[in-house]
């Protein structure tokens, strides 16, 4: 029987590609289908939560998890990755350097914005690094024709920012939380504010005018959206 995206919860934005807005953080997950491979972006807060996407996942690609893009190292992004056992893991160079020594601030973040300690015990536990670290642009190919391509467009949102581009009409940008719809972008003690400007025009570059923007929380945006975001935190920060 053939499960369709709605009927999950997720929202379909073209032809084998879709995303669905978790519960707690308004976090996005994405998916993209290939032939025979699937493309996880980003794995949620928890291992249940990680293993809740794996199984939608694969209900929809009708086969498993065979990759899985991290777009930086935050524990509503990261902290089910574990629960993708068997996928290759790509992540921005010095992603695996945080998950690896720094799991004490990542911890505590996550304990500090609600998830119960029990669940992010149990998640770093099984938490291991990337295996593929992006440093400039990375093509998937998925089969079918389809390609995705991750670039390592930051610093900005943290130091270590990939977003995922797919292409097709319409191109589908996964932008991690360097864009953001729901609020405000929020920029913590591992962000680089005067860089964040320039890692979104690096974002528009490689999306252009006419690809649909996924943030990492909130609504699907528009290009002119960016722009005005990339504007906002520029004067946010005084930079140019």
């Amino acid at each position: 029987m053939t499960v369709t995206w709605e009927e999950l919860g997720w929202e379909r934005l073209a032809a084998g590609i879709g995303r669905c807005r978790l519960p707690g953080w308004d976090c996005t997950a994405g998916l993209v289908l290939g032939e025979g491979a699937a493309l996880m972006v980003d794995a949620g807060s928890s291992l249940a939560e990680g293993a809740r996407l794996r199984a939608q996942a694969e209900a929809l690609a009708g086969g498993r998890v065979t990759h899985l893009a991290l777009t930086h190292p935050h524990f509503d992004h990261v902290l089910g990755a574990a629960a993708m056992a068997g996928a290759e893991v790509y992540g921005a160079v010095g992603l695996d350097a945080v998950l690896t020594h720094e799991r004490e601030d990542l911890r505590r973040d996550a304990i500090g914005n609600g998830l119960p300690a029990a669940a992010a015990d149990e998640a770093l536990d099984a938490l291991a690094p990337p295996r593929h670290l992006v440093s400039g642009e990375w093509t998937l190919d998925l089969g079918g024709g389809r390609q995705a391509l991750l670039a390592n467009v930051g610093p900005g949102h943290t130091a270590h920012d990939l977003v995922v581009l797919v292409p097709g009409a319409p191109e589908v940008v996964f932008c991690g939380d360097l864009v953001e719809e729901s609020g405000e972008p929020q920029a913590g003690p591992d962000a680089v504010p005067a860089r964040w400007p320039d890692a979104l025009d690096r974002l528009l570059a490689l999306g252009g005018e006419d690809a649909a923007y996924v943030p990492g929380h909130g609504a699907v945006v528009d290009a002119a959206f960016v722009r005005r975001q990339r504007d906002e935190l520029a004067r946010r920060f005084g930079v140019s």
